[in-house]
Protein backbone atom coordinates (compact mmCIF):
# COMPACT_ATOMS: atom_id res chain seq x y z
CA UNK A 1 0.00 0.00 0.00
CA UNK A 2 1.42 3.37 -0.70
CA UNK A 3 2.32 6.14 1.83
CA UNK A 4 -0.08 8.88 1.23
CA UNK A 5 1.03 12.38 1.47
CA UNK A 6 -0.96 15.50 2.05
CA UNK A 7 -2.20 17.12 -1.00
CA UNK A 8 -1.90 13.57 -3.17
CA UNK A 9 -4.49 13.05 -5.90
CA UNK A 10 -6.36 9.71 -4.76
CA UNK A 11 -9.39 7.92 -5.73
CA UNK A 12 -11.86 5.53 -4.12
CA UNK A 13 -11.47 1.89 -4.57
CA UNK A 14 -14.92 0.92 -3.27
CA UNK A 15 -18.13 2.43 -2.61
CA UNK A 16 -18.83 4.37 0.86
CA UNK A 17 -22.33 4.50 0.79
CA UNK A 18 -22.69 5.46 4.42
CA UNK A 19 -20.84 8.56 2.83
CA UNK A 20 -22.42 8.85 0.21
CA UNK A 21 -19.28 8.77 -2.06
CA UNK A 22 -18.59 5.99 -5.05
CA UNK A 23 -16.28 3.97 -6.32
CA UNK A 24 -13.48 5.93 -8.66
CA UNK A 25 -14.65 9.15 -7.20
CA UNK A 26 -11.68 11.59 -7.12
CA UNK A 27 -10.52 13.87 -4.02
CA UNK A 28 -7.26 15.83 -2.33
CA UNK A 29 -5.82 13.91 0.84
CA UNK A 30 -5.97 17.56 2.92
CA UNK A 31 -4.72 15.60 6.84
CA UNK A 32 -2.86 12.40 7.77
CA UNK A 33 -5.27 11.42 10.93
CA UNK A 34 -3.80 7.88 11.64
CA UNK A 35 -1.18 5.26 10.52
CA UNK A 36 -3.87 3.68 7.97
CA UNK A 37 -6.20 7.35 8.03
CA UNK A 38 -6.66 10.41 6.41
CA UNK A 39 -8.97 13.10 5.56
CA UNK A 40 -9.93 13.59 1.78
CA UNK A 41 -11.31 16.46 0.16
CA UNK A 42 -14.15 15.70 -2.64
CA UNK A 43 -14.80 18.73 -4.65
CA UNK A 44 -17.65 19.38 -7.29
CA UNK A 45 -14.68 20.25 -9.91
CA UNK A 46 -17.91 21.99 -11.73
CA UNK A 47 -18.98 24.75 -8.52
CA UNK A 48 -15.76 24.57 -6.95
CA UNK A 49 -17.85 23.31 -3.96
CA UNK A 50 -16.77 20.90 -1.82
CA UNK A 51 -18.78 18.06 -1.59
CA UNK A 52 -17.30 15.43 1.14
CA UNK A 53 -14.62 16.05 3.78
CA UNK A 54 -14.43 12.76 4.96
CA UNK A 55 -11.73 9.99 6.93
CA UNK A 56 -11.19 7.20 4.86
CA UNK A 57 -8.75 4.40 5.40
CA UNK A 58 -5.87 3.91 3.06
CA UNK A 59 -6.63 0.41 2.31
CA UNK A 60 -9.80 2.48 0.12
CA UNK A 61 -7.76 4.68 -1.80
CA UNK A 62 -5.41 4.72 -4.88
CA UNK A 63 -3.07 6.89 -5.52
CA UNK A 64 -3.41 8.85 -8.94
CA UNK A 65 0.04 9.91 -10.81
CA UNK A 66 -0.44 12.90 -13.28
CA UNK A 67 3.48 12.72 -14.58
CA UNK A 68 5.61 9.76 -15.48
CA UNK A 69 7.29 8.72 -12.37
CA UNK A 70 10.43 6.05 -12.02
CA UNK A 71 10.31 3.11 -10.19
Amino acid sequence: MPSFKILDVVALLQDLPEKKLVRGQVGTVVEHLDDNLFEVEFVDTKSGETIALEPVKGSDLFLLYFEFEKV
